[in-house]
C-alpha cells in the first residue's frame, strides 16, 4: 500500500514539473513589445501630417486678385481675397502650394479730388491658406494727372491767344488767352480724376515681416 502511495506522489509530482517547464517555455518564446515603439510612430506621423502653422518673415507671396479694387469705391478696412500665384516654399520645401486661398484688407483707401491729389489703395494680406501673416503695405496710386493738368490749361491758354490774335490782334490776344485758360481749366476738371484701380487676377508680391 505504501508502495503504490509513493508511486502515486512521485507521478503528480512529475506530473506539475512537466507542466511547469512547458510555461517557462512559452514565456521565453514569447515577443517582447517594445514600449517605445508605438509612441514614436505615432510621433513621427503627426510630425508628417501637421499643417504649417507660420511662414518665417522674409517670405514672398504672390497673390492674384479675385476681384478688381478701386480707390473711387473701396473702404479703409475692406476685406479682400485672391490666391496664391505660386508655390511658397519655406526652404526646400513647398509650404504652401500655388492656388491656395489668400485673405487681406484694405489698410488706407482714398479717391481722387478735382485737379489735385490721386486716389490712393493700400493692401496688406492677412493669411495664407488658414495661415495667419502680417506682410508689408502694398500701396498703389492713380495716374499722376497734376502734370497732365497743367499741360491742358496751358494749352487752352494757347489755343485761345491764338485765336484772340487771329480776330482782335493783340488786346484779342490777351482777351482770348485768359478765356481759353478757363476752357481748359474746364476740361481739365472733366477729365482729370485718376482713381488707383488694381484689376482682377492682377498679381500682387507681398513680403512677409
Amino acid at each position: 500500500m505504501q508502495s503504490i502511495r509513493t508511486a502515486r506522489f512521485c507521478g503528480a509530482l512529475f506530473a506539475a514539473l512537466t507542466l511547469t517547464i512547458a510555461a517557462a517555455r512559452a514565456q521565453d518564446n514569447a515577443p517582447v513589445a517594445n514600449p517605445n515603439s508605438a509612441p514614436m510612430a505615432a510621433q513621427d506621423t503627426s510630425q508628417a501630417t501637421a499643417p504649417r502653422t507660420n511662414l518665417p518673415p522674409g517670405t514672398r507671396v504672390i497673390v492674384r486678385l479675385n476681384t478688381p479694387l478701386d480707390s473711387g469705391t473701396a473702404t479703409q478696412g475692406q476685406a479682400w481675397s485672391g490666391t496664391t500665384a505660386s508655390d511658397i516654399l519655406v526652404g526646400n520645401s513647398v509650404a504652401v502650394p500655388a492656388g491656395s486661398p489668400v485673405n487681406g484688407i484694405v489698410t488706407d483707401a482714398k479717391s481722387s479730388g478735382r485737379l489735385h491729389g490721386n486716389g490712393v489703395l493700400s493692401l496688406q494680406v492677412s493669411s495664407v491658406n488658414g495661415i495667419a501673416i502680417a506682410t508689408d503695405t502694398l500701396t498703389r496710386d492713380g495716374a499722376g494727372h497734376t502734370k497732365s493738368n497743367v499741360a491742358k490749361i496751358g494749352g487752352g491758354a494757347a489755343a485761345g491767344a491764338i485765336l484772340g490774335g487771329l480776330f482782335g490782334g493783340g488786346k484779342g490776344a490777351a482777351i482770348g488767352s485768359v478765356v481759353g485758360a478757363g476752357a481748359g481749366t474746364a476740361g481739365a476738371a472733366a477729365t482729370g480724376k485718376r482713381e488707383a484701380t488694381i484689376p482682377a487676377e492682377t498679381a500682387l508680391t507681398f513680403t512677409v515681416q
